[in-house]
């Protein structure tokens, strides 16, 4: 929703949830929070991004929700502005909830219409606010409407600026400077010019930065703007390493803020000027800004101080100081409980507790004190499991490694070292599948992106036939020109996505025969790992270690084939045998069982895909063969079917699938294998890939008894 200048503010104060006195018992002078909201009058609706500032104090803007909260004291003037609506100034009397209504008003430039509000540019601009931060392509796709249903260059410019701040929030640097110069060239506007040079800046065009930064005339920006703009010009010097440059455009912006005490541009720009101070050697100016930094942001919120607390323990640890480091972070730490109750703190974020503790781990293993370092990594390894931080759980594992062989303990070293290949392993299955995600993401942004810009050429066009309605054939000429090079440019993206998408489908086949691969099954691996825990249990030593040499032989010989689409028959039939072993070892009075292969039959001519056979034949122990009252015979065999075909029978005369189904507990029912579903899957892409290689036939009632058994049939085609 869009509010222009001129409009009527009702300050609405209604008591609700007062405070507890028991934890603020304040005096007359005494700071407390207070909690408001900012919306429409007439329907409700939030404003998010309204900037309240206690003057010379703390600063916040509204959340999505329209909400904030701000710390203050009786007496003092909040300043409650926003670019549209008049800027309302309020006195606290007491610490009640502030509610802010604004009344929508009809002027010549704009009607606010309540009717067909659900359909209107408005809603749809309301709706893209709404999911900025949840999910690109809705707040894209929304955003798509709002430009369709615009009547006017100020909402394009509105939109357009919208898409570029969706742009910058999910990364998208370059789509943010093309939507930056759209909204520009439909009005210009000095906030939209101050957003393009930062995304210059991102986007590392720092030259364009600059000369963004430079042609914004100083005289007629706002304080705030200007802090802005000095602190940009700041950030492209620093990163140009023109120090000198860098230092005196923070101190500029610094001075700014000061004197219209806006606190946390202070903050912030103490924190910079340190960094310069830092880069450039002078270690105790940059402490002293630093520190400036911390005590400022204290002042503003919990979470502001947090971050500043966390630079000056970065510049602790890059000056050695590593005892004071471990001061400031164990503080941190603490800090960060608190922050916890009322926020979400991601992974990306320095305010993670896993981070904190590495970093105390590494600053106690650098000073050279091991045994104090060594709880805070297996602290910061416990909250990386909890969080599912793999990238801080690989550096802790890592560092705590490296810990344990300095201090000597190398069977300790070795363990984790074991778990830091683990985690590394785990990371790189991670970053597969993000970058596989992030190749999706980045070709619907620019689908969509280019659907917008095709409505924007439409909207221009129609202008284009407005202005110029006396200029018949000039228009014709555009039209034509505009259809041919659509029509180009169709058939060119027809072309790239058809390519993009046989790419796209032979890397997920790829992706997913790997990730299908390395899932080994886990019901086999817990069941085994308990039969060691009970040998030993019963002091069976001997018994335990012969089958856990067995077991680490199966597993070597499945990682070793791990990466391959298919193997030789051969290594398969050593696979199954081993695998066979342990089962049997497992279950020797219930089973007895053959492996017999065909001598005419060339196993090292035939390839098969990893551990192809395995799920079948624990289905017939599991599940056919361990009921049987009387002991049974699992038989599996490999014949020559025709000249370059075998046939693999895995026959286990069990219960059959019928009857083993119906012997399920109620939470085994609940429990969905997944061995043979992977098969099934694996098959379907192999065949794909090359051509019906394998096919699987399973078949019951093998025999008239009553336990009527099961046949897995596995057909096998030779290169």
């Amino acid at each position: 929703m869009k509010f222009l200048k001129h409009i009527s503010i009702l300050l609405v104060i209604f008591a609700s949830l007062k405070v507890n006195a028991q934890n603020y018992n304040y005096k007359e002078d005494a700071s407390f929070t207070v909690k408001g909201i900012v919306k429409d009058s007439e329907d409700n609706s939030p404003i998010s991004d309204v900037e309240i500032q206690v003057n010379g104090g703390n600063y916040t803007t509204t959340l999505l929700d329209g909400t904030f909260r701000i710390k203050v004291k009786k007496g003092d003037e909040v300043i409650i502005s926003h670019k549209d609506f008049e800027t309302v100034y309020y006195i606290i009397k007491d610490d009640d909830d502030i509610t802010v209504e604004v009344h929508p008003a009809e002027t010549t430039n704009y009607t606010y219409k309540k009717k067909n509000k659900e359909n209107t540019f408005e809603s749809a601009i309301d709706s893209a606010k709404i999911y900025k931060t949840t999910s690109a392509e809705k707040s894209i796709q929304f955003l798509t409407e709002s430009i369709a249903k615009s009547k006017s260059v100020q909402q394009n410019a509105e939109a357009f600026e919208l898409l570029a701040d969706v742009n910058m929030y999910w990364k998208q640097y370059d789509l943010a400077t093309t939507n930056y110069r759209i909204s520009l060239k439909n009005q210009a506007n000095v906030d939209v010019r101050l957003k393009l040079a930062k995304a210059y800046f991102f986007n590392n065009n720092l030259s364009k930065s600059l000369e963004e930064y430079d042609a914004l005339n100083t005289s007629k920006l706002s304080n705030w703007q200007q802090i802005l703009k000095q602190e940009g010009l700041g950030d492209v010097y620093l990163k140009q390493n023109k120090i000198e440059k860098a230092k005196n455009a923070y101190a500029i912006g610094l001075a700014i803020a000061k004197d219209n005490k806006i606190t946390v541009k202070i903050a912030e720009l103490n924190a910079k000027i340190g960094q310069v101070y830092t880069q450039s050697g002078n270690a105790q100016e940059a402490e002293n800004y630093l520190e400036n930094s911390v005590t400022v942001a204290s002042k503003v919120n919990k979470t502001k101080e947090v971050e500043q607390k966390v630079k000056f323990a970065d510049f602790q640890n890059t000056n050695r100081a590593y005892s004071k480091e471990i001061e400031t972070r164990k503080q941190i730490i603490k800090d960060i409980n608190s922050i916890e109750k009322d926020s979400i703190i991601t992974n990306e974020s320095p305010l993670t507790k896993q981070k904190q503790n590495y970093k105390i781990g590494n600053a106690y293993y650098l000073s050279n004190n091991l045994d104090a370092a060594i709880p805070y990594l297996e602290e910061s390894i416990e909250e990386a499991n909890k969080k599912e931080d793999l990238i801080v759980k690989k550096d802790a594992t890592k560092k705590l490694a490296d810990v344990f062989v300095a201090s000597g303990n190398f069977e300790k070293a070795k363990e984790a070292f074991n778990a830091y290949t683990e985690a590394v392993d785990q990371l790189y299955i991670k970053k597969e599948q993000e970058i596989s995600q992030a190749a999706r993401f980045s070709k619907s942004i620019a689908e969509k992106q280019n659907r917008i810009l095709s409505l924007e050429n439409d909207r221009q066009l129609t202008l284009s036939q407005m202005q110029l309605s006396d200029e018949k054939n000039k228009r014709q000429q555009l039209i034509i020109y505009s259809l041919i090079g659509g029509l180009f440019l169709l058939v060119i993206t027809a072309y790239l996505m058809f390519k993009n998408i046989k790419q796209q489908k032979l890397a997920n086949n790829l992706l997913a025969l790997k990730s299908l691969r390395s899932q080994m099954n886990p019901h086999f691996i817990f069941n085994a790992l308990n039969s060691v825990n009970s040998f030993i249990a019963t002091n069976d030593e001997r018994t335990a270690n012969k089958y856990l040499s067995d077991f680490s032989k199966l597993m070597r010989a499945v990682l070793e084939n791990s990466e391959e689409d298919f193997i030789p028959l051969e290594k398969e039939i050593q696979l199954i045998e081993l695998y066979t072993k342990l089962e049997h070892f497992r279950f020797k009075d219930k089973f007895d069982y053959t492996i017999s292969v065909e001598d005419t039959i060339d196993v090292e001519a035939y390839k098969i895909p990893p551990m192809l056979l395995q799920p079948y034949i624990e289905n017939a122990v599991w599940h056919g063969l361990r009921y049987k009252e009387e002991k049974g015979i699992l038989d599996i065999t490999i014949t020559k079917k025709r000249k370059d075909e075998i046939e693999i029978t895995i026959a286990d005369y069990g219960i059959g699938r019928k009857k083993s189904k119906a012997l399920k507990t109620e939470n085994q029912k609940k429990h969905n294998s997944k061995g043979l579903g992977n098969i099934k899957k694996r098959v379907t892409i192999l065949n794909e890939m090359y051509k019906d290689k394998v096919d699987i036939n399973i078949e019951d009632n093998l025999t008239d008894a009553e336990d009527v058994g099961t046949k897995v049939i596995v057909t096998l085609k030779k290169d």
